[in-house]
């Protein structure tokens, strides 16, 4: 899981779309596993929620502070204050980050889904609608192709920003 490894232990890197908080995992990463409640799709701003735990791993903040938002009585949300990029679900048994914020999120396959209580019906139908890669998208040609990247890259910087407003 993840770029490197220290020792046979596994590291995971990640952090949030503008560069602001960066994490790293060290040793194996718990369940994977997908939410639907309604909770994690306001959380997340979308259908569902892909998280995986940190049970049996350290997780090391390695840039910046996450923010933190009391979603409920039992959890806190963290995400970055500059960005909004969701970044973890703490609940008393436990933290779990954010796939889509991790350095290689391929590598994070979900086991479990929950919260099916509300999933959205349509899920089932995406594969089914038509699909572009981004630079073939009929609409936004011209748009993709002069777009300038401020992402933070899937890897960690020394610094950042480099050379953006």
């Amino acid at each position: 899981m993840g770029s490197e490894t220290l020792s046979e232990n596994p590291v995971a890197s990640g952090g949030c779309q503008c560069g602001a908080v960066r994490f790293r995992v060290k040793g194996q990463l718990g369940s994977a596993s997908i939410c639907h409640c309604r909770m994690c799709q306001k959380a997340f701003g979308n259908y569902f929620a892909p998280l995986v735990s940190v049970k049996e791993g350290t997780l090391e903040w390695t840039r910046g502070t996450r923010k933190l938002f009391r979603s409920s009585n039992h959890v806190q949300r963290g995400f970055c204050a500059g960005c909004g990029t969701p970044l973890t679900y703490e609940a008393p048994d436990g933290l779990a980050l954010s796939i889509a914020a991790f350095d290689n999120p391929q590598e994070i396959e979900p086991v479990v889904q929950w919260g099916m209580e509300g999933r959205l019906p349509y899920l089932d139908k995406l594969s089914t609608l038509p699909a572009y890669t981004t630079e073939r998208d009929p609409e936004s040609a011209e748009f993709v192709r002069t777009m300038v990247s401020y992402q933070h890259p899937d890897h960690d910087t020394e610094t950042w920003p480099q050379g953006h407003a």
